[in-house]
């Protein structure tokens, strides 16, 4: 195990004890100071009792486990239902002992350790990311199988340098890679090692840490189980790439069936009690946001009525769940009659979408707008009357949905939102495949805490303007 890895595990357990610690301190000042001796001790083993059971719950719901801390959303759901679970038990206590005095505890104490915990981790691991794209705390991998599936992981692990993963070695069946060059050693830079029938050795030779096994032939149950056999006793993590590459997250589950390790793939959920608790977070918190930016709403509108002529909202027929169309509303970012200049500028766009980086047309208030999202603020209407929500695929053009393939339509099957993961992944930086990758995979495994991740993800896209024009 490398050192940086016990040392962050470390950092983030600290964290969360100092969170407790001091919110249950913090808490206990505030209100349990007052009174007689008696009293103050019973808030004291209450505090105690609030801090051990935060702690044990949070180890229970394996937060502090190293195979999710620093990346996906599954940590910060662990550290939810850890903290969702001590108020649980906590509120339990408080009726079978007939006390009043647990509410506060609950309902103030437990929250306010949320408060402080989900940014503190969510700081540490904007640092090791930092870490991470300096070529940092990765973790050195070997890739076992075809070139095909080998070359696209190093592809992908050097596209996103923050999931932790460097790729420094390959198998393949015969042991060689791309032909040409060197006698065909290499994968995309990466060098070959030897076949894949050698590979627990190279294995224990180089010291990786984990070992992707990437579709292949070769791999039989038969052979995939005494590899993982060889494999015991080295550092090594053995990962196996399932056929169904882009299904993940809540959707996959591992059982056994008559001593066979199965893995099942639910189907994705698209209505039901989490789908409840979307809806009321998408009407209320619409609201909320339209309260609180009502007055920037109003000077934006200002603005653009004296930087040009036109209207200040400019509607726009998009297509939304199961393809029904709805007339989305944004703030006029361009001249009037802006679509009748078209035919005459290039599409710097990938796929069917439109795009231009210094597009003509765009005005001086407009601009401004397009860099830090403003001009979707107007969209917020739309979640309120119900076509759009706040996190959701790409709302597309009627035109764009005419060329969908079948499984593109599956964008269809849900709201489309004013952000999602093309939002935070880059936006119109994306190629028009990526894009359409991303708005699949939130489709397919859509979850609660996978919203939440994004609409934090979305304040940073937005500050930061990248891919916005």
């Amino acid at each position: 195990m490398a050192a940086w890895e016990p040392r962050y595990r470390r950092s983030v357990v600290l964290s969360d004890v100092i969170a407790t610690v001091v919110s249950v301190t913090v808490v206990g000042l505030l209100f349990g100071a007052r009174g007689s001796a008696n009293w103050q001790h019973l808030w004291v083993v209450l505090g105690v009792t609030t801090v051990a059971l935060v702690l044990c719950s949070l180890l229970m719901n394996r937060a502090w486990s190293p195979n999710v801390l620093g990346h996906g959303a599954d940590e910060f759901g662990r550290l939810g239902r850890g903290l969702f679970s001590a108020a649980v038990v906590l509120a339990l206590g408080g009726l079978a002992f007939d006390s009043t005095n647990i509410r506060l505890w609950v309902f103030v104490a437990i929250p306010t350790i949320a408060l402080l915990s989900f940014p503190q981790r969510y700081l540490l691991r904007r640092f090791l990311h930092k870490s991470r794209k300096e070529g940092k705390c990765l973790l050195p991998v070997l890739v076992a199988g075809s070139a095909d599936t080998a070359r696209d992981l190093i592809t992908r692990t050097r596209q996103t340098p923050h999931l932790g993963w460097r790729v420094e070695a390959v198998c393949t069946f015969d042991g060689r890679g791309d032909s040409g060059g060197d006698g065909g050693s290499e994968l995309e830079g990466v060098p070959v090692v030897g076949r894949l029938k050698d590979l627990a050795e190279h294995v224990r030779r180089g010291g990786y840490r984990v070992v992707a096994i990437a579709s292949d032939p070769y791999w039989t149950p038969r052979r995939l189980q005494e590899l993982a056999w060889n494999l015991e006793g080295s550092e090594a993590e053995m990962v196996v790439a399932p056929v169904l590459m882009e299904v993940a997250g809540p959707r996959l589950h591992v059982s056994a069936v008559l001593g066979m390790p199965l893995l099942r793939v639910s189907a994705p959920v698209f209505s039901g009690a989490r789908r409840v608790v979307k809806e009321i977070v998408d009407r209320v918190g619409s609201g909320l946001l339209l309260t609180v930016f009502s007055p920037l709403i109003l000077v934006i509108s200002l603005l653009i009525m004296t930087d040009s002529r036109g209207a200040v909202f400019y509607r726009q027929r998009r297509v939304g769940k199961d393809g029904r169309s709805f007339t989305m509303i944004k703030f006029r970012t361009m001249v009037k009659d802006a679509h009748k200049l078209r035919g005459n500028l290039a599409n710097e766009g990938s796929g069917p979408l439109f795009k231009m980086r210094k597009d003509p047309r765009v005005t001086r208030v407009g601009a401004v707008l397009r860099r830090y999202s403003l001009d979707e603020l107007p969209q917020l209407f739309n979640v309120i009357s119900g076509s759009m929500s706040l996190v959701g695929p790409r709302p597309p053009l009627p035109e764009e949905t005419e060329r969908y393939a079948p499984d593109v339509r599956r964008r269809l099957l849900v709201k489309p939102g004013m952000t999602g993961l093309w939002q935070v992944s880059g936006r119109s930086d994306l190629p028009w495949e990526e894009s359409v990758r991303l708005d699949l995979r939130y489709v397919e495994d859509w979850s609660l805490t996978l919203d939440a991740v994004i609409l934090w993800k979305t304040v940073r896209a937005v500050v930061t303007g990248q891919g916005a024009y």
